[in-house]
């Protein structure tokens, strides 16, 4: 996902997204030569091996509350045991991983790399740790769309990793709360009422405030809509030469004015998107906002946080402008002990049967285009949201988006915008012009080299 974060317990049924554990990074790994032609079932010996797989939140494999991919496995494999070392805060999980990469140590057999981070991942200096998967036996970087292997593709064409999920996004709302506040609650009614306007879909949160139930405000966050807004542009933090554009961009200045808009209009709660404190989570069930930026990874959320209580209440729209929010993916260091082996599970993790698995019962989107053309997945609905297609929303969302370039620093841009920007205005009441001056301010000092 474009967002750094990934939380929260995962539902059970259908569409969840990405939960929070709380373990850190464990080291794994040892010298040894990676990059080499794989076979793409795994190891030839029956060696007992465990196999770390470094992630952050949670991708939907594990036993418990995922796809029970990593038992699977086991059954096909015998001699291979899968341990999950998992972060559940995104920016945390990237910065031990990079200080991982530059000691050469610590470092899981896979390492999962979020969207915001790959065009960092990608530099010669991270990239030359990688496993080029061109090289291993099996890969096919058409299996998947064609944007998600562009993105951890590097300039000189190795290729170091492979495709998860994508993160096309809609709007979640609160049917109840629409209707008392006097609002069309019909899906398309809605997206009819946007109509591929962003601005529509702030004066209609204008529309909803003045008839508000009592504490609730329209919007859970100013930073979700400015990531979503953000998402639809063409033009966002970097040019494709990898260069900030954040202080020229239209898309950066289109997101930020919006975004601010609402913020300044009283219309957003001002909480943080996946925060630790789970004093997000926590509202959903308390009832302080009506709709939330809905990446597909987020619907899941929705379903978790808001409980049984708020079965069929909540509904998915599509948003005024499709774009991509999230997606990660999968990358094996060269320095670990069990390359062979790692390359292959890679691999099978994101073939289309498993991706299909993790939708179904999790609710991340494919990237595998197969997958995404599955009956399964087309055909999906969820009971919590009674009637919606989810499937073809955002299955269909998934094959529109045209990502804008990815930089080396836009996750680290994107949290100083958000966080520090418009949480600020928010949470204390900066201006809208002072809160942009501290944001290019802290971007020159921490980001630009």
């Amino acid at each position: 996902m474009r967002t750094s974060g990934r939380t929260r317990k995962a539902a059970v049924i259908a569409v969840a997204g990405l939960a929070a554990c709380a373990t850190l990074i464990t080291g794994c790994s040892s010298d040894s030569d990676g990059g080499s032609k794989d076979d793409s079932k795994g190891g030839s010996s029956n060696e007992k091996i465990t196999l770390h797989v470094g992630d952050f939140g949670s991708f939907g494999y594990d036993d418990k509350n995922g796809a029970a991919l990593y038992a699977e496995y086991h059954k096909l494999h015998p001699n291979i045991t899968i341990v999950e070392d998992n972060v559940s805060d995104g920016q945390q999980y990237w910065d031990k991983l990079k200080l991982h990469l530059t000691q050469n140590s610590g470092l899981s057999d896979i390492q999962a790399i979020e969207v915001g981070y790959i065009g960092l991942a990608i530099q010669p200096n991270l990239a030359n740790k990688f496993v080029d998967f061109k090289t291993v036996q099996g890969f096919d970087a058409n299996a998947w769309l064609p944007y998600k292997e562009t993105q951890a593709t590097t300039g000189d064409g190795k290729v170091i990793g492979v495709g998860t999920d994508a993160g096309p996004t809609a709007i979640c709302y609160n049917k109840d709360a629409f209707a008392k506040a006097g609002l069309p609650t019909d899906r398309d009614q809605l997206a009819a009422a946007w109509n591929g306007d962003w601005q529509k879909f702030i004066d209609l949160g204008k529309q909803f405030q003045k008839n508000a139930p009592k504490g609730m405000k329209f919007s859970d966050s100013g930073s979700g809509l400015f990531n979503a807004i953000l998402a639809s542009q063409k033009d966002q933090y970097s040019d494709a030469n990898g260069k900030l554009i954040y202080d020229s961009s239209p898309g950066v200045k289109t997101a930020w004015d919006l975004s601010t808009e609402a913020v300044e209009a009283g219309i957003t709660a001002g909480y943080q998107q996946l925060d630790p404190q789970n004093a997000w989570s926590a509202a959903f069930k308390t009832g302080k906002f009506a709709t939330v930026t809905c990446p597909s990874w987020m619907v899941g959320l929705v379903q978790t946080n808001s409980g049984d209580a708020g079965k069929g209440k909540w509904d998915v729209a599509t948003p005024p402008q499709v774009g991509n929010w999230g997606g990660s993916f999968l990358a094996v260091p060269k320095s670990g002990k069990h390359v062979k082996e790692a390359t292959a599970l890679a691999q099978w993790l994101t073939a289309k049967e498993q991706e299909v698995k993790v939708f179904q019962k999790f609710g991340n989107i494919p990237s595998n285009v197969a997958a995404l053309d599955d009956p399964a997945v087309q055909s999906l609905t969820n009971p919590y949201f009674p009637g919606t297609p989810i499937g073809k929303i955002f299955a269909g969302a998934a094959k529109t988006i045209t990502p804008a370039p990815i930089g080396p620093w836009d996750g680290n841009v994107k949290d100083i915008i958000t966080k520090n920007g418009i949480m600020d205005m928010e949470k204390r009441g900066t201006s809208k012009d002072k809160a942009w001056q501290n944001v290019v301010s802290q971007i020159k000092d921490k980001v630009v080299q």
